[in-house]
């Protein structure tokens, strides 16, 4: 079940090397995958607790849209 959040935050971002950018968190799909959008990609991220931050997979883990 996916569950819709539309949450403005700031996430690690995999093409830029781990830099920082803000994201916007659309959906939780499962305990620690959520579907983001950076810079007009959506794609999967997860979360880390401990870091307190959203890991986006902008590169291997893009989400087309049917």
């Amino acid at each position: 079940m996916l569950k819709t959040l539309n949450i403005k935050t700031i996430g690690k971002i995999h093409s830029l090397g781990g830099k920082y950018e803000e994201i916007t968190v659309l959906k939780k799909c499962s305990s620690n995958d959520y579907i983001v959008d950076y810079n007009g990609i959506k794609c999967h991220a997860i979360f880390n607790v401990f870091t307190n931050c959203y890991y986006v997979d902008d590169v291997y883990r893009r989400v087309e849209d049917n």
